[in-house]
């Protein structure tokens, strides 16, 4: 299935990609590739092991997230995507209550961190893993502003316990890298992955993330090699 990449001219006959994630924000980031996608959700133990590098804790959980997927569905092509959010190598998962979100933002605030989202593709034998990195500085916020993030149950299905995105806490200040690789999918990295089979997603997709997010991307030339 290797080959350069052509012109994109629909799918290829028998050409299926599977999300193997439930997570809505990827749902919706995947989908502005313009590719057709099933999502078939993926039952793994996403817990770390001691002293495991975050970006390496990344890749692995991908690649078992698409295999598990992929032993049930051999012939499709399966995406499988695992998210890191790391303090000074320190991997912050999803909090297990609002505690244990509160503690992690109050370790977050006002201090840089990194966000690892690994990519995983993978179909019959052949098989593909990436890492995006992105450099996250978060903003000052106050203890009250916090609290209210923490009591809006936002924080309990994300790792590092929060959102990058979110409309009313909006914890970041600034960031290096990919912002669509915070909130879990680096499309033109996804993009630049899936020339391995041949597959040229139809959108602008930096065109695309920047209008779905609303901010301006400076990282897309370089892992897409085109011109802003």
């Amino acid at each position: 299935m290797n080959g350069s990449p052509g012109p994109w001219a629909g799918p290829p006959v028998g050409f299926a990609l599977l999300l193997a994630s439930a997570s809505p924000r990827r749902r919706q980031l995947l989908a502005l590739l313009g590719l057709p996608f099933r999502i078939v959700n993926a039952a793994v133990d996403e817990n770390t092991s001691g002293g495991e590098p975050p970006d390496a804790a990344a890749a692995r959980l991908a690649l078992a997230k698409a295999r598990a997927v992929s032993h049930l569905h051999p012939a499709a092509l399966v995406l499988g995507c695992d998210t890191v959010v790391a303090l000074e190598g320190d991997i912050l998962g999803k909090p297990a209550d609002a505690q244990q979100a509160a503690a992690m933002l109050a370790r977050l605030r006002d201090r840089a961190h990194e966000v690892y989202t690994a990519i995983a593709l993978l179909q019959d034998e052949q098989e593909a893993v990436h890492v995006a990195a992105t450099t996250v500085r978060m903003r000052a916020y106050s203890e009250t502003e916090l609290a209210a993030y923490v009591a809006s149950g936002d924080p309990l299905d994300k790792a590092g316990a929060y959102a990058i995105q979110h409309p009313t806490f909006r914890p970041v200040d600034r960031w290096t890298g990919c912002y669509a690789n915070v909130m879990g999918l680096p499309l033109c990295h996804l993009a630049a992955a899936l020339r391995a089979w041949s597959v040229n997603p139809p959108a602008d997709i930096p065109a695309a993330c920047q209008a779905h997010t609303g901010k301006r991307c400076a990282a897309f030339p370089a892992i897409l090699g085109r011109v802003p």
